[in-house]
C-alpha cells in the first residue's frame, strides 16, 4: 500500500509539472507576445506568432481618393461588390 501511494503521489507531481511548464512556454511564447504586439497598434498572428502592421490599400496601389467624386464611385462600388457577394 505504501509503494502504491508514493507512485501515486510521483504520477501527481510528474503530471503538476508538466502541466506548469505548458503554462510558462504559453505565457512566454503566445501571450505576452501577443499583448505586447497588440498594444503597439499591430495584428498579431498566433498560428505563426508573427506581429504585423496592417497596411492601407492607398499605400499599396497608390490610389488617394481626395477628391468626393472619387469618394462617392468608391462607396457604390462597394455596395455592388457587397450586394453580389450576397448573392
Amino acid at each position: 500500500m505504501n509503494r502504491t501511494i508514493k507512485r501515486l503521489m510521483l504520477i501527481f507531481v510528474g503530471v503538476f509539472a508538466l502541466s506548469l511548464v505548458g503554462v510558462v512556454v504559453y505565457q512566454v511564447g503566445w501571450a505576452m507576445p501577443g499583448q505586447a504586439c497588440e498594444a503597439r497598434g499591430d495584428w498579431w498572428d498566433w498560428r505563426g506568432r508573427t506581429c504585423a502592421r496592417p497596411v492601407l490599400i492607398s499605400d499599396i496601389t497608390g490610389r488617394v481618393l481626395d477628391t468626393p467624386e472619387q469618394r462617392k464611385a468608391a462607396k457604390e462600388h462597394a455596395a455592388k461588390v457587397r450586394a453580389a457577394a450576397v448573392k
